[in-house]
């Protein structure tokens, strides 16, 4: 079989893209991150340039030591060229903010991806750690190694009344947001989604798209995420976000089971026609390609499909998004030559997958 990819699929992907954690039928990742501000200074949005250039040379200078999570790579944004720059926005790395043009922007990552933490984006730090599956406790407790990493090295802006100061008021107090990223294919095929959605929000946690906040869904995947951080203890989040998480992922199961009691052969068949088209089509956009994996993840899941692992539908539903896609192949591509690559890139993956 004809391979376009110069390097194998999985040398472009974060850790969390190449393993399944727990509750790996219904849970991607799950991710933690932290806003920390240095005193004195003020926050990125109303700093002058120099003021966030120097936020940048302390942060840079603090990440020299040993962090204990391998050797950090520090990356001056302005040094990184568009796409690849796109690439880490879609890898979920940076925010799409982070990427606009701005002064001092920078990104420490681990050398597995694992830690990707953002300076001067909207506050002065943005820690984050993301694993696979639902594993909240343990990427709460990488993100506080981290913390307690920087916090040696940097004077951080902190209250004995209001905890740590964000740029943002939602932020104040513990300065953490943590969310799951989750497929919900037959809450969304059962219409049941506006019903989670509305239970979330009474519990104080937002399911916003692909890519949080005013974002869309794509491939029935969303971020279930804390909305309220004053007042509560870190520990405390992460086990309310957990525990409704661990709702959501049993409404899930309960609503495939329905699907599969109820209309068994048109699941069957709607899963195998997407199996059939990503097998052999020429030409594919982004918004077809999610929802037909979307489509065949249900039917791996429900075991109607036992030739593909979540792990390959993992990778493939990051590497075909268009910036990836494009250093996935080597060259810039218009839009239509991205069509005909990515449905390659995924003929291709699929293929190596049935072939193992």
């Amino acid at each position: 079989m004809g391979n376009s990819r110069k390097r194998p699929l999985e040398a472009y992907l974060s850790a969390w893209l190449k393993q399944t954690g727990p509750e790996p039928d219904v849970v991607l990742s799950s991710r933690v991150r932290l806003a920390r501000n240095l005193c004195d200074l003020p926050f990125p949005r109303f700093a002058k340039p120099e003021t966030l250039n120097e936020v940048r040379r302390l942060v840079e200078e603090a990440t020299a030591g040993d962090s204990g999570r391998g050797r950090l790579a520090f990356v001056p944004l302005e040094k990184v060229p568009p796409l690849e720059k796109a690439a880490l926005v879609e890898r979920h790395l940076i925010s799409p903010a982070h990427a606009e043009q701005g002064e001092g922007k920078a990104v420490v990552l681990s050398p597995d991806e694992t830690v990707a933490i953002m300076v001067n984006e909207e506050d002065h730090l943005r820690i984050q750690v993301i694993l696979a599956g639902l594993d909240l406790e343990q990427a709460w407790r990488l993100a506080s190694e981290m913390d307690d990493y920087y916090a040696k090295r940097l004077s951080v802006a902190f209250s004995s009344r209001w905890g740590y100061l964000t740029a943002c008021p939602t932020n104040v107090g513990t300065g953490l947001r943590a969310s799951a990223m989750v497929h919900l294919p037959a809450l969304a095929l059962t219409n049941q989604l506006p019903r989670v959605v509305g239970a979330a929000a009474k519990l104080s946690l937002a399911v916003r798209g692909l890519f949080g906040e005013g974002t869309a869904a794509a491939g029935n995947i969303f971020q279930v995420s804390n909305q309220v951080t004053l007042g509560h203890s870190e520990e405390d989040i992460i086990r309310h976000l957990a525990a409704v998480t661990r709702q959501v992922i049993e409404q899930e199961r309960a609503a495939r089971e329905a699907l599969l009691e109820q209309a068994r052969l048109a699941v069957d068949d709607r899963v195998h026609r997407a199996y059939g088209i990503l097998s052999n089509a020429r030409r594919l956009d982004t918004q077809e390609a999610m929802q037909l994996l979307s489509d065949v993840r249900l039917g791996v899941d429900a075991g109607l499909i036992k030739k593909l692992e979540l792990r390959t539908l993992n990778a493939l539903s990051v590497a075909i998004r268009p910036a990836l896609l494009q250093l996935i192949v080597g060259r810039e591509l218009s839009a239509e030559e991205r069509d005909v690559e990515r449905a390659t890139l995924i003929r291709e993956a699929i293929g190596e997958a049935v072939m193992a």
